[in-house]
């Protein structure tokens, strides 16, 4: 039976495209390792880690397993008034990694969602503070940086970049927040103080209304795959402290080892009062969020007037996702997640950086296992999508950007088929628009 392609582009709707011009879908049949299979048999290199998620690859026996063993006890229970040993091993695993501050876990189930329950945490602990100092609660407000992405859902949308966030059209709906402009200082450059006086003056002049201040530690993705210096996420870590606002940071992306750091903030030496994790959470196998909290947040929301924390998804803690993440993340150590990133950057560094040199490239770079092209000109992305699959690899760009965030076992030879396709597509004008 060949795939029924022609119902698939009138009835089913693919994210980000246009039911009447919809971009074509390429049929996958199987998936094994870093080839994803198309029907007919061609096999595909997956530079994209199906949007940051497949860390170790499709098909991997040792997650199967776990997801076997697990499917046969149970997939799914109700989170409320029960719990389980996958849940209680996972969140075991999460505050043992993550900095020592964060103590509390919420299980949600899909990134945005982690960052609604950020939001709503922020929001509950300042409605807390205000109500047990008898002041009525001013500190409604987030504060947040430009080019920023943090998922689709209303809360999320409301942080995302209000240009390049994709989601202009809800800007009278959605809650109003500050937004400072983007870190400008590179990663890898000299420290330049003056990068957050911006900032600083937003803190200073709306402090008393910001709850909480979110931010994507070290990597700005969707917004452009842009990579800030440490020293400005630190500064962010002092400010919030000054004013008394919490910190939350978004390593839905950055976390568990994409940034060459278990989490992105560790390059600052921070710890948040609040982490988003999800997308590798489970090894791109099932949708799985968390999000992490101080107990100092946790105490002064449960000690609040409303008692609890009002949230909970039906497939909160679902059972066959954490046993797959626990399986993950066990994986990511067993295989020696840090030299396998250090292989993917020195390689990535070696073969991508060079095509800064090419007439239609602004920038390339690198960092961790995640390499950009920085392009002049927009890509046209029906016929660079088509090219890429001719190439052999998968590879999704959007806007300006042709990006790569390969599995951790991609071997060297493979990120040289992906690189050599970029710079293959680099010279095809009708890969591009204008």
């Amino acid at each position: 039976d060949t795939m029924d392609l022609a119902f698939d582009r009138q009835h089913i709707w693919h994210p980000y495209t246009s039911t009447l011009t919809p971009l074509t879908c390429y049929p996958v049949t199987n998936a094994d390792g870093v080839y994803l299979e198309l029907e007919g048999g061609k096999r595909i290199i997956d530079g994209m880690s199906s949007w940051w998620s497949t860390i170790h690859g499709y098909n991997h026996p040792t997650l199967n397993d776990a997801a076997h063993s697990q499917i046969d006890k149970m997939s799914h229970v109700m989170f409320g008034g029960i719990t389980h040993q996958p849940a209680i091993d996972l969140c075991k695993k999460l505050l043992s990694l993550a900095p020592d501050n964060l103590e509390h876990v919420f299980l949600a189930d899909s990134g945005s969602v982690a960052v609604e329950v950020a939001m709503k945490m922020a929001l509950q602990y300042q409605h807390a503070i205000a109500k047990k100092s008898g002041s009525t609660l001013s500190k409604t407000k987030l504060l947040t940086v430009k080019n920023g992405y943090h998922g689709d859902t209303f809360a999320a949308m409301s942080v995302c970049d209000p240009v390049t966030g994709m989601h202009q059209i809800f800007e009278q709906v959605l809650m109003q927040h500050y937004f400072a402009p983007a870190p400008q200082c590179k990663f890898g450059e000299s420290w330049q103080a003056e990068d957050v006086n911006e900032l600083t003056a937003l803190f200073e002049l709306h402090h008393q209304e910001i709850a909480a201040f979110i931010i994507e530690p070290i990597v700005q993705g969707t917004g452009g795959m842009r990579f800030y210096h440490p020293e400005y996420l630190k500064a962010c870590r002092a400010l919030c402290d000054q004013y008394n606002v919490l910190l939350i940071v978004d390593e839905i992306a950055t976390g568990f080892g994409r940034t060459g750091k278990l989490f992105a903030c560790e390059w600052a030496d921070i710890s948040p009062d609040i982490m988003c994790l999800g997308k590798t959470l489970t090894g791109g196998y099932i949708t799985l969020a968390a999000t992490l909290c101080s107990e100092h947040i946790a105490t002064t929301i449960s000690d609040g007037d409303a008692g609890c924390f009002m949230h909970g998804p039906t497939f909160m803690g679902n059972a066959l996702a954490c046993a797959v993440a626990n399986a993950s993340i066990d994986l990511l150590f067993e295989n020696n997640w840090q030299q396998q990133v250090t292989a993917i950057e020195k390689t990535l560094t070696r073969l991508l950086l060079p095509l800064t040199n090419h007439a239609r490239v602004k920038d390339a770079r690198v960092l961790g296992t995640i390499g950009a092209v920085e392009c002049n000109q927009a890509v046209n992305v029906a016929q660079i999508q088509k090219r890429f699959v001719e190439l052999g690899v998968w590879i999704r760009p959007f806007g300006q950007l042709i990006y790569i965030i390969p599995p951790l076992i991609t071997r060297p030879e493979e990120l040289e088929i992906l690189v050599n396709a970029i710079a293959q597509v680099l010279n095809e004008d009708n890969c591009f628009n204008g």
